[in-house]
């Protein structure tokens, strides 16, 4: 008896590791951590620093010597051999600028990961929310299968007991049919909403059957005015900011090859005929009478101006989207506040009071049913708050990279009391 009680535990112990690990919850923080560490869109773009270090190496490079061979008079006896030995030297500091060049390509491609980053990192918030939201309007919908069901049974010992026309009956039954209809919808979204935040962390399907989260609230919005005062050190400012710097480098470097180089050759000439060697020393420079790279100059100058007034348009639509955004939050999350405080209270209130009415034949079962529906809509409407609130704050920190989240947290807890 002993040793069949023993694997009788353990099948109990190794059933209830299995359920558990097939039962895996996925928090934000852990979504945040998968993304960044298996996103492919976001290891691509790691590559262009390499990409920009193998281009900042190169500019720094100067040019190869140049060895060069030639015979005069093909006939043995008379023939003369030359070989030279060649070096463009660059002049105009054209190392320099090329390598000014590269570096501000360097600059760029690490904003440009940084944005990227940003730009994950909200895609993931969203969606997230957004899962978290469809996982909730499940939840909200079997509840409201419940509410039916319940109110389904009333009327038909109503019926039974002569209190309630049949006609009762049958509506009770539409509305049932249609709360199951709505829980197969939300079943349907929540998968999908699941599947799209997995495919943001890296994995081509959702490892989780549940996400985990203190609150479905996306905090209260910041102040508009603290934002703006950081717009500078925002990345996509930044980033315009190096496109300008990169302008003005390109620039140099085309004003750099108006100077011509030099080149120093030195070599060594033998002559078969009068069996007698010479050495050969020669510079040359082309003369810069037609083209003065006076046509790439104008062209350069014209994007360095266009760069800067990119980086004033970036600056003017980081400012506006700042605005709509906090104002987008604020004016959801106050939303949110009326739902929480007052109207889904109430509208859960109306839908027990009219049950229990309906029971004790104070109410027709139309006073139920219009009771139900209010309380569907109100919670429908709540989801669509918190997705807007939502929505607002990933905009917010796709342009000023991660809010403060323990700012949050006390901002939570304090609605919460």
């Amino acid at each position: 008896m002993p040793i069949p009680r023993k694997i009788a535990w353990l099948c109990l112990l190794w059933a209830a590791c299995a359920s558990a690990q097939a039962s895996q919850g996925l928090s934000l923080a852990q979504a945040l951590d998968a993304a960044f560490a298996n996103n492919p869109e976001l290891a691509a773009a790691s590559r262009e620093t390499g990409i920009a270090e193998g281009e900042r190496r190169q500019a720094g490079l100067i040019p190869n010597p140049e060895l060069s061979w030639e015979v005069e008079d093909t006939r043995r006896a008379t023939s003369t051999t030359t070989v030279t030995l060649s070096q463009a030297l660059e002049l105009g500091g054209k190392r320099g600028a090329r390598i000014a060049v590269a570096g501000s390509g360097q600059a760029i491609a690490q904003l440009d990961l940084e944005r990227q980053r940003n730009g994950l990192r909200a895609d993931v918030v969203q969606a997230f929310h957004a899962a978290l939201r469809a996982q909730t309007a499940l939840e909200l919908a079997q509840q409201s299968q419940a509410l039916t069901e319940r109110g389904l049974r009333v009327v038909q010992g109503r019926v039974t007991a002569g209190q309630t026309p049949p006609v009762e009956a049958t509506r009770a039954q539409v509305q049932l049919a249609q709360a199951q209809a709505q829980v197969r919808r939300a079943t349907t979204q929540r998968s999908v909403a699941y599947q799209a935040l997995a495919r943001l962390t890296g994995s081509p399907q959702a490892s989780f059957d549940q996400l985990q989260a203190a609150s479905l609230s996306p905090g209260a919005a910041p102040s508009a005015d603290s934002l703006l005062a950081r717009v500078e050190q925002t990345v996509e400012w930044r980033l315009a900011a190096a496109q300008v710097a990169r302008g003005e480098a390109t620039l140099g470097a085309e004003k750099a090859q108006r100077v011509p180089n030099l080149t120093v050759s030195l070599g060594s000439q033998y002559s078969r005929e009068d069996r007698e060697r010479v050495n050969v020393v020669g510079l040359s420079m082309p003369l810069p009478l037609f083209d003065r790279n006076q046509g790439n100059v104008l062209a350069a100058a014209r994007r360095a101006d266009q760069a800067r007034d990119l980086r004033n348009a970036v600056e003017l639509r980081l400012r506006s989207d700042t605005h709509s955004a906090v104002s987008q939050w604020h004016t959801a999350m106050q939303e949110v506040d009326a739902y929480d405080r007052t109207i889904l209270p109430s509208a859960q209130q109306a839908v027990d009071t009219a049950t229990r009415g309906f029971e004790r034949g104070k109410f027709a079962f139309l006073d139920v049913l219009d009771a139900q529906r209010t309380l569907i809509e109100a919670r429908g409407q709540y989801l669509d708050a918190l997705a807007s609130a939502t929505d607002a704050r990933a905009q917010v920190e796709r342009i000023y990279g991660d809010l403060d989240p323990s700012r949050h947290l006390s901002i939570s807890r304090s609605s919460n009391d």
